[in-house]
């Protein structure tokens, strides 16, 4: 389980394909320090097992599912990545949101509207991601947590804060650039309960979930 606050962004060292999968170093700096073989990241909001630790730089095996729900196959070398561990358990406040590690799948950035400090991001995405969010709610970009700000028929768009500007990979990101995608696990639990509770022909709605009550 993570948190969506970012500790630290690391570099890429090297990339090796391995028959459909892959095996990704990273060079996770400090964060090595309070780290061990068998541990879980969030590499870019992907939950990953340290397989190998030499130093600060860490093994991780990426299977081929993986590779197809989310964006690590397109890392290079020398690419950054947000890196958070795992929640320690009974560990302090919990800030951000609970995030699982899991992708459900990837948007694109479309439009970056700079306000001084601030940003406001527009994502294009698919139907099957827009149906799990509502706004105001949570959501997971590149491992970021996230409040979404509005959703239309074709995206969702976020408000950036300058201190999640200042500390993840969103700083360098580009109209285009493609990232993975976790929406909140309340809103998919409260969705498939009222899936299994209407009509299979009736098609959930936000107009309908505002006549259920939520």
């Amino acid at each position: 389980m993570f948190t969506g606050l970012i500790e630290a962004v690391c570099t890429v060292e090297s990339i090796r394909q391995i028959a459909g999968a892959m095996r990704l170093t990273i060079n996770l700096a400090a964060l090595a320090g309070g780290s061990k073989v068998g541990d879980s990241i969030a590499i870019n909001g992907v939950c990953l097992t340290i397989a190998e630790l030499n130093r600060t730089l860490a093994g991780f095996d990426v299977s081929g599912e993986t590779l197809t729900k989310s964006t690590l196959g397109k890392l290079k070398p020398k690419s950054f990545v947000n890196a958070e561990r795992a929640v320690m358990a009974g560990g302090g406040r919990f800030g951000g949101h609970f995030v699982q590690g899991h992708i459900d799948g990837t948007a694109a950035i479309k439009a970056i509207n700079k306000q001084g400090q601030f940003a406001n991001m527009e994502f294009a995405a698919g139907d099957e991601l827009l149906g799990q969010m509502v706004v105001k709610g949570s959501v997971a970009v590149d491992g970021i947590s996230l409040t979404i700000a509005d959703i239309n028929k074709s995206g969702f768009s976020i408000a950036i804060i300058p201190k999640t500007l200042e500390q993840t990979t969103l700083a360098k990101a580009k109209i285009g650039d493609t990232v993975n995608i976790e929406t909140d696990i309340i809103v998919k639990a409260v969705k498939k309960q009222l899936d299994n509770l209407l009509p299979r022909e009736q098609k959930l709605t936000v107009e309908k979930l505002k006549e259920l009550g939520f």
